[in-house]
């Protein structure tokens, strides 16, 4: 069986997802109004939303206190 390549990232996961997004609105924002281009900022939302989510969850920290309501 062969061995999988591993490829050393220097970016962390986040920063990659934003450098994406980053390139995919740079390109969307070349193309004519339409379909095309609405998938494409889309596509860029969803990596930015990601790159976000991915840091809250890797932030450290008690993330669960901002989540639980305070008493009045």
């Amino acid at each position: 069986m062969s061995e999988r390549r591993r490829i050393k990232h220097t970016a962390t996961f986040e920063q990659r997802l934003a450098n994406e997004a980053e390139r995919i609105k740079t390109e969307a924002k070349e193309l004519p109004q339409g379909k095309e281009r609405e998938d494409m900022m889309r596509k860029a939302r969803q990596a930015e939303t990601a790159s976000q989510i991915s840091a809250w969850l890797f932030s450290p920290g008690p993330a669960e206190a901002n989540l639980i309501a305070q008493p009045r």
